[in-house]
């Protein structure tokens, strides 16, 4: 199961124009309904946004 909090994605991010964040995959209409409804119990696209997670795994 791949983790939900989008705060901790490499692929949340913010944008200037509108002063928010959001989602950076591009996702067709039904996975997009999925996700404003709230109906995904894991996000496929999830990946960590931690740049030293790689490098805590090598030492």
């Amino acid at each position: 199961m791949g983790k939900t909090n989008c705060e901790d994605c490499a692929y949340y991010a913010y944008d200037e124009l509108c002063d928010c964040m959001f989602c950076s995959i591009d996702l067709d209409e039904d996975e997009a309904e999925k996700f404003l409804r709230g109906d995904f119990s894991h996000c496929p696209y999830y990946r960590s946004g931690d740049e030293y997670a790689i490098v805590r795994k090598q030492n």
